[in-house]
């Protein structure tokens, strides 16, 4: 029995040659973005230091810095989950929106 175009559609959906161009492109998007992540970085601690309280700034750098967990911030600085959970998702949208006008 012969199969249909649609079956063989659905065992194979990509077409190879579809997937070579994607990966093409995603080399050379990543090459465009270099310029744009180093901007951004060169601008991030200037940002962390203008934009942040020094709270948001000291569980921002135990976070991400330090490798610290969300639970570990709470327990060494005494305060609850949330709290440390709901400043650093502030902190980093505020980040997000000073910085994304810089690129």
């Amino acid at each position: 029995m012969r199969s249909t175009r649609y079956e063989t559609e659905r065992r194979n959906p990509y077409d190879p040659m579809d997937l070579a161009a994607l990966r093409q492109w995603q080399r050379e998007q990543q090459q465009d973005n270099r310029a744009q992540i180093e901007r951004l970085l060169s601008k991030l601690p200037v940002a962390v230091d203008q934009e942040l309280t020094p709270r948001q700034r000291q569980m921002l750098m135990m976070h991400f810095h330090d490798g610290m967990r969300v639970t570990d911030i709470a327990r060494a600085l005494g305060v609850s989950k949330s709290v440390v959970s709901r400043t650093l998702a502030r902190s980093t949208e505020r980040l997000f929106r000073v910085l994304r006008y810089s690129l």
